[in-house]
């Protein structure tokens, strides 16, 4: 499922169809290669999540303009009629490889890569960095607040606060893929198959005579489901102690229940709370937290040992709290001139903003342990073989460089589009998302610890081969006037 509106090809910048009239005024539609890849990692953190991928490859199989969208071009005023008349037989016709969604991924290293006519992969550019910025920068939120919870039980429950109905829908998607056990969003639970979860709010609490009675109220209904919210009033001297009375009742009919905190000291209430389940013989009672959490703030409550079964993250998960965008870019690798394709190099004041010249694969290098070790940049048509040692360059060009041994080496590029039509059958919005989940937990895994802490992670090598550190050198050297 994705959104109608990136559907039509329309989801784009106007100045990509200037640009598309321009080429198509000029004949210049030859083929290109561009890459879509991200600058730095957002949060100050070691890794990031890829996320967005099959969204967009579904939208490129639909991406048209429709005779309406042709008439409000034209009324413009500035597109001409044989160019309109181009669009209306307007499809993605090109190939696309990426890496494969719930992928860990690291800044410089292509993503995307699309093989297109020139008109075809201009257009597409907005919608190539949309899809796939947004969802990669909620996973990748969500597998800290994951990773802070020691893999804990992580309800996203955003919905209220996510930037719009499309962004709400998109933001709980990423946020499976990223580690969350299940959402508050009815309908992206029945669209892409998530586990909903949710309990009550104050205002259930409020409307009854008495918190004992809304807490009764509720636990007749949903006797095997039900969570008090116990801080509306006063947690520690009414919340807990009417939780207890209901909860006591379930217990001696079978059930089990728990208790939840939305407000307050967390460290010092759970602790509290906790002490007065187990002393009123309810040990197997949990307890669930809310209120504005971070993966800071959860990482400190579980260094603190705060007895706590569940986490609810809504705000700060959805919107990427203190990153408000994912630094993907889409910029032109090569071109064809002839039979053959000649490299691009975008130069910028800022060396870091240069890009990667040619035609790029990656590959994931792993030691003896199954451990990623560094992620490398090749030309394409260069080969890497395991148990062979290289020596590999910073994407800088400048002195940094190290020789490895890899005992395996991955390639993280797959081509998912050929024609403009998908390689491999697609699958269900849920078994897609299982598996794009469940990819993220597995490669999480080969990181080193050092690569996933919240604070002042270490640094992962992305390096180039000597072929491609070479060719961006020849660039920068023709480049210096």
């Amino acid at each position: 499922m994705h959104s109608t509106f990136s559907k039509s090809a329309l989801f784009t910048d106007f100045y990509e169809l200037t640009m598309a009239q321009g080429y198509w005024k000029q004949n210049m539609n030859h083929q290109v290669v561009f890459d879509m890849f991200f600058r730095r990692q957002p949060f100050n953190g070691g890794f990031s999540v890829f996320a967005g991928i099959e969204p967009l490859l579904d939208s490129l199989e639909d991406f048209s303009f429709d005779e309406d969208e042709i008439c409000y071009l034209r009324d413009q005023g500035i597109f001409e009629e044989g160019f309109l008349e181009y669009l209306k037989d307007f499809k993605f016709s090109g190939d696309l490889y990426s890496f494969e969604e719930g992928s860990v991924i690291f800044p410089q290293e292509p993503l995307v890569r699309i093989h297109a006519n020139l008109i075809e992969a201009q257009i597409i550019e907005g919608l190539v960095l949309n899809l796939c910025n947004f969802q990669s920068l909620i996973a990748t939120k969500t597998a800290r607040v994951w990773l802070s919870s020691k893999k804990g039980n992580v309800m996203e429950f955003g919905l209220r606060r996510a930037q719009g109905p499309d962004g709400g829908m998109s933001a709980t998607r990423a946020s499976y893929i990223g580690g969350a056990a299940g959402t508050s969003n009815t309908l992206a639970g029945k669209i892409y198959g998530i586990p909903v979860m949710g309990t009550m709010a104050h205002s259930w609490v409020m409307s009854f005579p008495s918190e004992l009675e809304a807490f009764e109220a509720y636990a007749k209904l949903y006797p095997n489901k039900t969570i008090f919210l116990i801080d509306t009033y006063d947690t520690l001297n009414s919340g807990i102690k009417n939780a207890i009375k209901a909860g006591a009742k379930l217990v001696e009919q079978g059930y089990n229940f728990g208790v939840r905190l939305d407000s307050g000291d967390i460290s010092y209430l759970t602790a509290e709370v906790r002490k007065e389940l187990d002393k009123a013989g309810f040990p197997q009672a949990f307890i669930c937290v809310s209120n504005d959490l971070t993966e800071e703030i959860i990482e400190t409550l579980v260094q603190q040992n705060a007895p706590i079964a569940s986490w609810g993250v809504g705000t700060h998960m959805v919107t990427g709290g203190t990153e408000s965008s994912f630094t993907g870019v889409y910029k032109l690798a090569a071109k064809k001139n002839g039979d053959d394709f000649v490299p691009t190099m975008k130069f910028s004041d800022n060396p870091s903003k240069n890009t990667n010249p040619g035609i790029k694969n990656v590959f994931r290098l792993y030691d003896e342990k199954g451990m990623a070790r560094a992620d490398i940049l090749a030309l394409d048509g260069e080969t890497l073989e395991a148990g062979k040692e290289y020596r590999y360059f910073h994407p800088m060009v400048d002195y940094r460089q190290f020789s490895f041994t890899a005992s395996n080496i991955k390639p993280m590029l797959k081509k998912r589009l050929e024609n403009g039509k998908r390689t491999e059958p697609r699958l269900s919005d849920s078994e897609q998302l299982k598996i794009s989940r469940r990819r993220m937990m597995e490669e999480i895994e080969t990181l080193d610890p050092s690569f996933k802490r919240i604070l002042n992670p270490h640094i992962y090598k992305v390096s180039m081969t000597e072929k491609l550190k070479d060719l961006k050198l020849a660039f920068i050297k023709a480049n210096i006037r």
